[in-house]
């Protein structure tokens, strides 16, 4: 529907994506977005930042918030909701892992196109091809990157998610021949034009944020969630309230609830609180 709520809204946990939402152009959190999050873990709303990125990938974010040691700031999701991640306990709330199997035959396809395929520790990412392309998403994310010489039994053990990154072209085209070989076994999406992400089927930021709502005992009524691209597809069709960010795409806002007065640079979501929730 798209349109701005007549009245503001009870909710019990917001969850946020990072890039091009939370984050502004500069990689940081405007100073009255950081009050309005801090005003509502005050008011006893969950705050969970939800995110493609590793676990220590997203830290960072968490302490410009200043919440986590609170009740309502000490969750975060990670992978793109393959891990909700406990930051009062340092220990996963919960975990799933891409079949080995679906691990080993997405690398060995990106390899035959001379695309590089990387996976994730905490605080690492490892691939077995030291190129530029291989290395973006851990300069984005400040995480160490690793080359693995064994890579194909490395994978053995499953991860969270695979990324391919590559030019947008050939990574439609490996999205395109991967997507029937899959069906009901990965999910694949595109969280930039460069990025192929691929994760365990009907795993995705919704099922995780719903996961650790009913664990706190919040219906799905009472969740919110902002996002704007393609891996926040699956939150803001499952959230009580999608808010989609006015700078986000247009396939996210058709399907939104709600869509910011002003993008990731000018506000939109500190002021969408003032506004709707606080």
């Amino acid at each position: 529907m798209n349109k701005l709520p007549s009245s503001k809204l009870a909710v019990k946990l917001i969850a946020l994506d990072l890039d091009d939402t939370l984050l502004n152009g500069e990689c940081h959190i405007s100073e009255r977005t950081v009050r309005a999050l801090q005003a509502a873990a005050d008011q006893g709303i969950y705050i969970v930042l939800c995110s493609g990125r590793a676990e220590n990938g997203i830290l960072p974010f968490v302490h410009m918030l200043d919440i986590a040691g609170k009740q309502t700031g000490r969750y975060l999701i990670a992978f793109n909701g393959a891990l909700i991640f406990d930051l009062h306990t340092r220990l996963p709330f919960y975990e799933n892992k891409v079949d080995p199997k679906i691990l080993k035959f997405v690398y060995n396809e990106a390899k035959k196109r001379g695309m590089p395929s990387i996976v994730y520790a905490p605080s690492i990412v490892y691939s077995w091809q030291d190129t530029e392309w291989a290395r973006m998403d851990a300069k984005l994310c400040n995480l160490k990157f690793e080359i693995v010489e064994d890579f194909e039994n490395f994978l053995e053990k499953g991860y969270p998610k695979m990324l391919v990154p590559s030019e947008p072209e050939k990574v439609q085209e490996l999205k395109a021949f991967l997507q029937p070989q899959l069906e009901g076994k990965a999910d694949l999406f595109t969280s930039k034009p460069f990025f192929l992400e691929v994760m365990t089927h009907g795993v995705g930021k919704g099922s995780a944020i719903l996961r650790l709502a009913e664990s706190l005992g919040i219906s799905r009524e009472q969740t919110m969630c902002f996002g704007d691209s393609m891996n926040d597809e699956s939150m803001i069709r499952d959230c009580g309230y999608g808010v989609c960010m006015k700078n986000g795409l247009d396939c996210i806002k058709e399907i939104s609830d709600f869509v910011t007065e002003s993008d990731n640079n000018h506000d939109g979501i500190g002021e969408f609180l003032e506004k709707y929730v606080l």
